[in-house]
């Protein structure tokens, strides 16, 4: 790797050894840097003022030292965040969505940071703000709504808030009327509730003090939330739970699940006192969800060997899996993603040849058809709708260069209306812009596709800069999607790629097999395998190219900075879940046992404990010239801790050779997604971007672009 002479020489912070060892399966660790960790981490979450002095001197050297070597990019990232901000139309809202009398949508006001929440006659007319974000967040250093939701007789508002960023949410409940809050309050929720059929109380999912979803419990308007009736209880700590409900009204569905196995249990809507019925009991493998279809219900499952999925249906009054019957059969090689139920039609999101597209079908005689789309690479989105009994479906759609449309499609007639484009008040001209989908060779042979953009002017021999971004777990896909901050890159020259890495589902469930457990080295050495393949199309250079991954995707930038530290500039890794063993042995934490079907329990298997010592980045440091880290981190973040950076940067410096420097920075005020208002995440993009800039030699100029 060549030296950076980017960063002025400061001394880092050094954080003291304190060695600890613990010892599975016959094999022994030394952690020297466990007690970054608070003892009080649950207590810490709800009231951050209680982290341990010495900890929060720590994190805040960390912080003093970033700022002192990313100084000399307050201009850049000034301009950055002005160009971005430019980007966003500040007044934005969505199309509203009918419902009944009323039409519910989102706005902006013009420099606001939260959503505020409308709703407006069905066919036109004045809005009402029925929830104020802006108002809401006056005066705290963090907040983000959670979910929102109007009941069915239109006359209250359930809705929820975390001022803490620890994730655990305050539910509220306004009467639409007046606007004036209810008495009821109830804490510690997981940040949506829903309604019962007679709008006068709601089911929602209690936290406990692990932050696991662990109770569905029934609030009754007026009562005394220690009085709210428990409706079932999970006791196993592997398994995540939710709580929804129909459109229709008629049912309350309590989904479980883990990554492998789901279980579904119902009651009906109108009868909070009954108990939840359960439709086929976890065994593990299965997985199925459940999607209202009137008299019946669509399942979507990848039960008998399904591993692409198909759809089922059952009598809605009694749905267990005897009853199941085929519908849409298994097709290898053609995920099923989603399913939403119409009175007369069903419409389902798939993925075939790593491409997503919608079927429509009619319900009445089983025609389908595919609404056809022109890009080589896009992103479509459901929107599903309020209402059940409608011949109109929303979706959304956009590409690397097309900004995000919304359609109302008529699922009869087959006629597509634009509602809206994306507008992007600073100018945007497609034209200027080409996306593309290669595919590298990975060392098995398989084709792993990358979805990139760059400036049509953007001279390919090998000299642009590049951004890798990638994720690679738990099946998620990264959609080729407008994204307008990208052009603050694109236009200063880079290729913006995103590599499709195994872990992901993006060529079909398969491809999430081939990366997870066993296979989890799949996703590192894909990844590694497309900044060659960028490299060996003239595409960039490695020392021009910057990964870029966040959670688990900050994982898999610790793992290839220890595999392969010489193909990158630059490495970001924000919210990484770098020290993934010490986190898969600790049953207490938030994640840990619902996430060990995803990495191996190295608890209970000697095999799934070496597995991930083989790759887990904190485990792996060695003494290796690494480009310059930046990690980013949220204090009160539950999903990934923010010890778990803390302790790799302490390792990193300890361990590695040459002199490129390894950075910290922690938000304190904030927690897995970062800052919440919009403007601020704006500008923690801004710090991202300007380290990219910084390593690649693009920060000189900061008025330098192709536009």
């Amino acid at each position: 790797m060549t030296k950076t002479s980017a960063f002025p020489i400061i001394n880092p912070p050094t954080p003291e050894k304190r060695p600890v060892t613990d010892t599975h399966h016959g094999i022994t660790r030394t952690d020297d840097y466990a007690w970054l960790r608070a003892d009080n981490w649950q207590e810490m979450f709800r009231d951050p003022s209680l982290l341990d002095a010495s900890i929060r001197a720590e994190l805040e050297a960390e912080n003093a030292y970033q700022s002192k070597l990313m100084a000399d990019t307050s201009d850049l990232r000034k301009q950055l965040f002005k160009e971005m901000k430019g980007r966003i139309k500040e007044d934005d809202a969505s199309v509203p969505m009918k419902d009944g009398p009323y039409a519910y949508g989102s706005s902006f006001k013009l420099g606001g940071e939260q959503p505020r929440y409308f709703r407006m006659p069905r066919d036109g007319g004045t809005e009402q703000i029925v929830l104020d974000g802006d108002a809401e967040a006056e005066g705290k250093a963090y907040f983000r709504l959670g979910g929102v939701d109007h009941s069915a007789d239109h006359r209250k508002l359930l809705w929820a808030f975390d001022d803490k960023g620890s994730e655990f949410y305050t539910l509220r409940v306004r009467d639409l009327a007046d606007g004036k809050e209810l008495a009821d309050r109830v804490h510690a929720t997981g940040g949506s509730g829903v309604w019962d059929a007679g709008n006068d109380g709601f089911f929602y999912t209690r936290l406990d003090p692990n932050h696991r979803p662990s109770k569905v419990l029934f609030h009754a308007l007026g009562q005394e939330p220690e009085n709210d009736r428990l409706i079932y209880e999970e006791t196993d700590p592997g398994f995540f739970m939710d709580v929804d409900g129909t459109r229709d009204n008629e049912w309350i569905m309590i989904g479980i699940n883990d990554h492998e196995t789901s279980e579904y249990r119902l009651l009906s809507a109108s009868d909070p006192f009954a108990e939840p019925k359960l439709v086929s009991p976890r065994e593990t493998g299965l997985q199925y969800e459940l999607e209202e279809g009137g008299d019946i219900f669509f399942i979507l499952t990848n039960a008998d060997g399904a591993k692409d999925f198909k759809i089922m249906t059952a009598p809605a009054n009694d749905p267990v899996r005897a009853n199941w019957q085929e519908l849409v059969p298994h097709e290898p090689g053609r995920l099923i993603l989603s399913v939403i139920g119409f009175k007369d039609h069903m419409v389902r999101l798939e993925r075939k040849e790593g491409l997503p597209r919608i079927v429509v079908r009619d319900r009445a005689n089983g025609e389908e058809h595919l609404i056809s789309f022109d890009e080589e690479a896009f992103s479509l989105g459901l929107s599903g709708s309020y209402e059940y009994d409608t011949e109109m479906m929303r979706f959304s759609y956009s590409s690397m260069t097309t900004p995000s449309q919304v359609f109302d499609y008529n699922m009869r007639t087959r006629e597509r209306a634009l509602l809206k484009t994306q507008e992007v008040p600073s100018g945007h001209d497609p034209e200027h812009y080409v996306t593309r989908r290669l595919m590298a060779p990975a060392a098995d042979g398989e084709l792993v596709p990358i979805s990139l953009l760059h400036h049509r002017d953007t001279p390919l021999d090998g000299s642009a800069p590049c951004l890798l971004y990638g994720y690679g777990s738990y099946g998620i896909t990264v959609p080729a999607a407008f994204n307008t901050n990208w052009f603050s890159l694109v236009d200063r020259g880079f290729v913006f790629a995103i590599a499709h890495v195994r872990g992901g589902k993006d060529k079909g469930y398969g491809w999430y097999d081939d990366g997870k457990r066993a296979h989890k080295m799949n996703t590192f050495t894909d990844f590694i395998a497309c900044s060659r393949h960028l490299v060996a199309e003239r595409y960039t250079s490695h020392d021009r190219m910057v990964a870029q991954g966040g959670s688990a995707g900050g994982m898999l930038m610790g793992a290839v900075a220890n595999m392969a530290p010489d193909c990158f500039a630059g490495i970001v890794a924000e919210v990484p879940f770098v020290d993934v063993l010490t986190t898969m042995l600790d049953a207490t934490l938030p994640l840990t046992p619902p996430e060990w079907p995803e990495w191996g329990n190295p608890i209970a298997s000697a095999d799934d404990y070496r597995t991930i010592a083989a790759y887990s980045p904190y485990d792996n440091v060695a003494a290796l010239d690494y480009p310059p880290i930046l990690a980013l981190a949220g204090l009160t973040d539950p999903r990934v801790t923010y010890w778990e950076p803390a302790k790799w940067v302490a390792r990193l410096r300890d361990r590695k050779s040459g002199d490129n420097p390894v950075l910290f920075k922690i938000n304190m005020d904030s927690g897995h997604a970062g800052a919440s208002g919009r403007f601020s995440r704006l500008e923690e993009i801004a710090y991202t971007y300007s380290f990219a800039l910084k390593v690649t030699g693009k920060a000189q100029s900061i008025e330098e672009t192709l536009r």
